[in-house]
């Protein structure tokens, strides 16, 4: 390949001069002395350098620079770490050398994008999502470390086709999975659009090219229904002497390709291709009175539908995103979507964070996402989540759509889409939501589980005896209340292998068996569980009772027995049915965040056996195919098909909740009601749910559903009902 150094330099020195004029920020001396700087360094650092395009390296930085620069808009900061992004990791230049020329900070958002570069495979979970993970945490050090890196990401989408097809796929789906949701949530619209597109380009080049090539047929037509809209309101708004332009924005080919995807339709089945924006000049003291009056024009011409009126002017998203959005039936009777923004709204929602910067100041600056990040933090902090866990709820979050509702005192929460009472109680505080036993909406009594909606008026009734049981994850979708329930469960769980410790202390003492560390070792042996935890607990719910301590204490004391017993355990069907029968060791596997029970085949590349560490692979023609996460397949399957894999967990069946219903019948008397309630608040690890009792000439039937962990529990619970006065017959449904 023959070079033109002498061309190379001059396109160098044009970018760079590029660079400097497409700043959205404004420049001071200062700045431009430490952009040279920068710039002159990265030159000298990859001047040995070439991409697989054949091109200097140097253009990679330029580029990236370029987008921070102008796209997304930061400062000159970080148009300096940029143009250093990869001195670190790629050339002789140390961390220390970038300290002592540009200082503490440009320094340490290098140092946070050398990290990311640097993330290998934990061959215990999934490796995008433990990236996704550390990525994060870089958070701790500067924010513009995730933007720099997602500038990275989109110049490498860009000049992507000089890689083999099957580099360009797995980079596609990492996006996808990772670096789009997070341009996404931080408000950088455009960057993540273009983001999707990119990746589709690479992932479904067939479904990429038609709609493209569709959406270029309807350009024209797309401008003149646009002039035509343009032409009805063009009058009331000029007689308001109001400043604006109108343009149309056609929806991405990514969002189609969903669209037609969610819904199984062609792509002339989709209607809402384009939107129509009205944006205005104002001060901030008329920005929210124009925004309504330009509504009102509109709606003076074309019919809005009342249900699709989204007003993020009131209430702006939590990353800032203003803007209101009504859909009318525009021109020749096709409906159309029209967003009215004032220009500081509009540059928010191109540049997301940057534009913050720009509209806010001194301590202001943050607030844009705020309380993002510290909603970030909270879930990096719960250490308990594996990474796939992590992500899914992390993705959740970054994904839904926003509701609004009211505290008693008037406060407005923001809560994702579908959010239930359960969440809104630990948005607010951790022992809120750990003691809610009810709420209040609009002043009606709702359950936990009840599903909010904006506007709604919420208050949460807390009782000192509620806690949080396993059945609680089922109710709720936010990060904050999944991690604080899981927490609440586990310390549950310990109180009651506490209880059970000291339970069978006394148990084998009367068996003159010492509880010690040799025993204890024996006894998880014996009944085949994993730590002396799960042994405690199984004692404290009753599974481990007293019989099978009993058989335990035999053949403990006497080791010929016991020795005959292993010699020939294995080979006896019975022996093992009767220690399985109350665990049954990771025996169920489930899949997904709400663990559901699917079907499933083992895959035969990698031979899961219970127990391992597993992820489910949705297959075309074969369903659910369960591998092992150090599987040979699995970087390639996770990498490539994110969308495809399913978190999996092997559980242990004996430790679920399960749903009974008993029925009762008997005497009828005073108080019947209360005493059944007492005797089954008093059984440990019972919850009801549902109640109900009919009396008929001093005779009564009812029926009460509950959540319990296993027979023993129920059968214990069944004995203890029996002995009230004038219950006759106790039987399950």
């Amino acid at each position: 390949m023959i070079i033109n150094e002498k061309f190379e330099n001059k396109e160098i020195a044009k970018q760079y001069k590029e660079l400097l004029s497409i700043s959205y920020l404004q420049l001071t001396k200062e700045d431009k002395k430490l952009i040279r700087l920068a710039f002159d360094t990265a030159v000298d650092a990859h001047k040995e350098q070439r991409r697989k395009s054949g091109e200097a390296y140097i253009f990679h930085p330029i580029s990236v620079a370029k987008i921070v620069a102008s796209e997304i808009g930061l400062d000159a900061t970080s148009i300096a770490a940029a143009l250093l992004h990869d001195t670190v990791e790629d050339t002789e230049y140390s961390l220390d050398d970038i300290e002592r020329l540009f200082g503490n900070t440009v320094a340490k958002i290098v140092h946070g994008l050398t990290k990311i570069s640097r993330l290998k495979k934990d061959t215990d979970v999934s490796l995008q999502a433990e990236n996704f993970r550390k990525m994060l945490l870089t958070l701790n050090d500067d924010i513009r470390v995730i933007i720099i890196k997602i500038a990275d990401r989109l110049h490498n989408m860009q000049t992507m086709d000089s890689m083999p097809e099957n580099k360009q796929v797995k980079i596609a789906s990492e996006t996808l999975y990772i670096y789009a949701p997070i341009a996404h949530r931080i408000g950088m619209y455009n960057i993540k659009t273009e983001l999707e597109d990119l990746s589709l380009k690479y992932t479904e080049p067939l479904r990429f090219k038609s709609i493209k090539d569709k959406i270029e047929e309807s350009q024209e037509e797309q401008n003149k229904y646009i002039k035509n809209f343009s032409t009805f309101i063009e009058k009331s708004l000029q007689g308001e002497r109001l400043k604006y332009f109108i343009k149309g924005r056609s929806k991405s080919i990514y969002s189609i390709h969903k669209k037609m995807q969610k819904q199984n339709i062609p792509y002339e089945g989709v209607f809402d291709k384009f939107a129509i924006r009205v944006v205005y000049k104002s001060n901030s003291k008329n920005e929210r009175f124009l925004a309504w009056k330009i509504y009102s024009i509109v709606t003076d011409h074309f019919t809005p539908n009342p249900t699709r009126l989204r007003d993020w002017i009131s209430s702006p998203k939590s990353n800032g995103y203003e803007s209101l959005h009504i859909t009318v039936m525009g021109p020749n009777n096709k409906w159309i979507e029209v967003q009215i923004r004032s220009e500081r709204m509009h540059e928010i929602a191109e540049k997301g964070y940057a534009a913050h910067f720009r509209y806010k100041q001194g301590e202001q600056k943050e607030n844009g996402i705020e309380s993002w990040l510290n909603r970030v933090q909270e879930v990096l902090e719960n250490k308990e989540s594996n990474a796939v866990d992590f992500v899914e709820d992390f993705k959740l979050n970054l994904y839904s759509e926003e509701i609004f509702v009211f505290t008693p005192q008037g406060e407005l929460k923001s809560l994702p889409n579908g959010s239930s009472v359960l969440d809104f109680a630990f948005s607010i505080h951790t022992e809120i939501g750990s003691k809610a036993r009810g709420a209040r909406i609009n002043g009606k009594l709702v359950p936990l589980s009840r599903t909010l909606k904006s506007g709604e008026n919420v208050e949460i009734i807390t009782s000192v005896n509620s806690k949080p049981t396993a059945n609680w994850l089922d109710h709720v979708i936010t990060s904050r209340a999944r991690s604080r329930i899981k927490s609440s469960i586990n310390e549950e769980k310990k109180r009651i292998a506490e209880d059970g410790k000291e339970l069978l202390r006394r148990k084998l003492k009367q068996l003159r068996i010492t509880l010690n560390d040799k025993t204890t070792r024996r006894l998880v042996h014996y009944f085949k569980v994993n730590t002396s935890l799960d042994l405690f607990y199984r004692v404290g719910i009753g599974t481990v009772d007293n019989k099978k301590i009993k058989e335990f204490a035999a053949s403990y004391n006497n080791t010929f027995i016991n020795f005959i017993k292993k010699r020939i355990g294995s080979n006896s069907p019975k022996k093992i049915k009767d220690r399985d029968e109350f665990t049954s060791n990771y025996d169920k596997l489930v899949f997904g965040k709400n663990k559901e029970e699917l079907p499933y085949s083992l895959s035969k590349c990698c031979t899961p056996i219970a127990g391992d560490k597993v992820f489910g692979f949705l297959t075309i023609n074969d369903g659910v195919k369960v591998h092992r996460r150090d599987c040979p397949n699995a970087l390639s399957l996770q990498s490539n098909f994110a969308y495809r894999v399913l978190p999996a967990w092997w559980i242990d069946s004996s430790e679920q909740r399960f749903s009974a219903k008993l029925n009762l019948s008997g005497i009828d008397q005073i108080g019947l009601v209360n005493q059944v309630t007492r005797v089954i608040s008093n059984n440990m690890n019972v919850d009801i749910f549902k109640i109900n009792f009919d009396t008929e000439e001093g005779l009564f039937k009812g029926n009460i559903n509950v959540h319990v962990k296993n027979r023993t529990t129920l059968d214990k619970l069944v004995n203890n009902l029996l002995k009230i006065n004038g219950i006759e017959k106790v039987t399950r449904e």
